[in-house]
């Protein structure tokens, strides 16, 4: 191995000093000692593996492996010792390491957390580490956050929430024949009894319905959760019932939100705002007996001209109003689904700039890299939680203990 030329290096430090260029990173002065130093390091691992026993077994140095390795100080190239009997297994750099430290590996995931894609992270290393690299290694590098996902999923809950969220959000992804199909991602926002937002799962399926929501609901059941006191959901048909068979005791608000959207769908354009001003009154009223008044007020106005729009109302009735239960802080919470579609939109971010997952374990890894980034920023409870906690302790004595 040549001996390294401290001179050399000294006075190129010195040079790129004076003129400002980085020490580190690609023509960095730094990368030629440490890549001296790695090699000097591999050399002692095999002089220590070759031992007296070793050789009195026939075993001996059989020539070098080259090859690259990204460092925080830029890309250098190691020369592994080969032994023989191919029994050295080095340490300080392993077989097949491509990636020395785990700051770079770390930078990565967090570029690719960023929604970045892999000509952009390639950019980047290129630009910092002096070498771009593949799709497949970005891949591999991600992939390091897949048992981190495992026992996130896997993880034990508590026992009790006092109100959650549920939702889905939708992808295009390529299936077994690559072919794009659709896939759902099941999320579910929760709320613990200190008011601290938290997503306590996230499935994928081929597509939404009350069935998978149900599976769902028996995994949030084996992990511990034993009862919700409150779940606002979309108007998915076969939720509620969903909810109810695993969770029989929980109050189920349908978002109202939703039910608007699709209401005034059904509507003509000249007749959009006076309805929902008229609309308004019901969903907006002090009391589930008032607003009875003003949805009978609604039907007598404009039953004849958008009888489907009535009726939806009136079949969805108890799970649209079960929010008139509570005082006016809970309602504002639980009547739609919007902190969940909040999440939602902070996902969409990240993700915005794929149109299509090569598989369900590139979109799981993405999305659940970005909820890691989001959830960073969930440090407080909710305004005014500590009123919302004693109304829900008065409301549901028996089921939420403010002191456990």
């Amino acid at each position: 191995m040549e001996e390294f030329d401290y001179k050399a290096f000294q006075a190129k430090v010195l040079e790129q000093i004076k003129s400002g260029k980085p020490l580190l990173g690609k023509d960095g002065a730094f990368a030629p000692l440490l890549e001296n130093i790695l090699n000097a390091a591999l050399e002692g691992e095999m002089d220590a593996h070759l031992d007296e026993d070793e050789r009195s077994l026939g075993n001996r140095r059989n020539g070098r492996m080259s090859k690259q390795v990204q460092t925080q100080l830029g890309e250098v190239t190691v020369h592994t010792p080969r032994d023989r009997h191919s029994s050295f297994e080095p340490e300080f750099i392993k077989k097949r390491e491509t990636i020395l430290a785990e700051g770079v590996a770390d930078r990565i995931i967090g570029l690719y957390a960023l929604g970045n894609s892999t000509r952009e992270i390639s950019d980047w290393m290129e630009e910092n580490l002096g070498n771009r690299v593949s799709a497949d290694t970005i891949s591999s590098i991600t992939n390091r956050v897949l048992p981190e996902i495992q026992s996130w999923r896997s993880r034990s809950l508590d026992s009790v929430y006092p109100i959650v969220w549920m939702d889905a959000i939708h992808y295009k992804v390529m299936d077994e024949k690559n072919r794009p199909v659709t896939r759902a991602i099941y999320n579910v926002l929760g709320v613990d009894r200190n008011g601290y937002k938290d997503l306590l799962g996230m499935y994928i399926s081929k597509s939404e319905g009350a069935n998978f929501w149900l599976s769902v609901l028996t995994d949030l059941q084996s992990r511990g959760v034993n009862d919700i006191l409150i779940a606002s959901t979309d108007n998915l048909s076969g939720f509620s019932d969903a909810i109810k068979s695993v969770f029989p005791h929980t109050v189920v608000q349908t978002c109202v939100v939703h039910q608007i959207r699709n209401s005034i769908k059904y509507v003509a354009s000249k007749n959009q705002k006076t309805f929902m001003k008229d609309l308004k009154l019901v969903y907006q009223a002090v009391s589930k007996e008032q607003a009875a008044i003003e949805l009978d007020n609604l039907d007598s106005k404009w039953g004849k001209d958008y009888p489907i729009v009535i009726k939806s109302w009136r079949d969805n009735w108890e799970k649209l109003t079960a929010y008139f239960e509570f005082s006016d802080a809970i309602r504002r919470i639980i009547y739609t689904t919007n902190t969940v579609e909040g999440y939602h939109r902070q996902i969409r971010k990240v993700t915005k700039n794929k149109g299509v997952f090569t598989n369900d374990t590139a979109l799981e890894k993405l999305v659940y890299l970005a909820y890691r980034n989001i959830r960073k920023k969930w440090t407080m409870p909710l305004s005014n939680w500590g009123l919302t906690a004693q109304q829900l302790a008065i409301k549901f004595p028996e089921r939420f203990n403010l002191f456990e």
